[in-house]
């Protein structure tokens, strides 16, 4: 080794401060199989019994002479009956080294680029998506789950109506300045929530248009304030311009009763129920006369349909489906 990169340590009677890095699957050393955390276990034990000093990092019900350092009880293996895996296509590169099934949701693809990922791994666990929409003909799934959300935390609005409301990312493909256009031409206020992810577009699209009255930008709206937001509006604008893949603001305006309009793209015909819970359209002047026509929607009637079709336990009992399948 080049000495510039070699660190020389500290001995003191020929003994070596060493430590021995093991896997996480199983424990060390392992009740049945785990030839690598065998190895691990003979090799920290001959050094102990050898005089060195040595740190086993491997999972806390490991059974060693060393110091054991842990950040896991137990072996993934052994700990879980199933990994659940909201953490994109990274994962599953590991997810050759347990046995645990692994039920991996897509939200999306950022990039064509990493499908031949998803497809390397295809059949070795199981795949979820968060809509029909996303679904990519090469990969094969065990179900669609749409997301569900906390309904309680938006219940019905007791004043709504004076305004349109944009509440996403200030993104060119989420369409706020299609929004602006549609308040305009509707005679409607518009108040506009979320970060400007696009300064550019921003600067140039957005802001000319904000003058405190007919259009206001809020910015970033927490939790505590969406609610009374969405629900106060006389409808939501999601006036999209790329596939997207689930909308939380769409479902979250929904259980509020407010009703939602948006352009025909991606999930959008899968969330709103056209004519029911809102308006799904093709264009601008669609969407200016959706806005007319939101009003003559049953607010109670969306708020509860919305509840039936997006609640959390409703999302909850799919995925324990997908784990009760992946398991037989």
């Amino acid at each position: 080794m080049n000495a510039s990169f070699a660190r020389r340590p500290e001995r003191s009677n020929g003994c070596l401060r060493v430590a021995v890095l093991a896997p996480l699957a199983w424990r060390v050393p392992p009740r049945h199989y785990g030839p690598w955390e065998l190895f691990a276990s003979l090799l920290t034990e001959g050094l102990v019994a050898a005089g060195h000093d040595v740190t086993l990092f491997a999972s806390g019900d490991s059974r060693t002479a060393a110091a054991l350092s842990s950040v896991v009880a137990h072996g993934w293996s052994e700990e879980f009956d199933i990994v659940h895996n909201s953490f994109d296509f990274l994962p599953l590169t590991y997810s050759g080294l347990v046995d645990t099934p692994v039920v991996t949701t897509i939200h999306g693809f950022s990039s064509p680029r990493i499908v031949p990922v998803y497809e390397r791994y295809n059949g070795r666990g199981a795949y979820v998506a968060i809509s029909d929409a996303d679904r990519h003909p090469a990969l094969d799934y065990a179900a669609t789950i749409h997301h569900g959300i906390d309904t309680t935390a938006f219940g019905l609005h007791p004043d709504p109506g004076g305004y349109l409301v944009f509440f996403g990312r200030i993104h060119p493909e989420k369409g706020t300045a299609e929004a602006i256009e549609v308040a305009a031409r509707a005679g409607v206020p518009l108040l506009i929530a979320g970060i400007v992810q696009d300064q550019g577009y921003f600067d140039a699209a957005v802001a000319p248009h904000v003058d405190g009255d007919r259009v206001r930008f809020l910015g970033p709206i927490g939790t505590d304030r969406r609610a009374s937001l969405l629900g106060g509006a006389d409808a939501l604008l999601h006036l999209i311009d790329f596939e997207e893949p689930f909308g939380f603001s769409v479902v979250e305006a929904m259980a509020c009763g407010t009703p939602v309009v948006a352009f025909d793209r991606g999930s959008m015909p899968e969330l709103v129920d056209h004519g029911r819970t809102g308006f799904v359209v093709a264009d601008v002047d669609a969407a200016v006369r959706s806005v007319a026509a939101a009003g003559s929607l049953d607010r109670v009637a969306i708020h509860e349909h919305a509840v039936a079709r997006f609640g959390r336990q409703r999302m909850v009992d799919d995925y324990v489906a997908v784990y009760d399948h992946v398991l037989r």
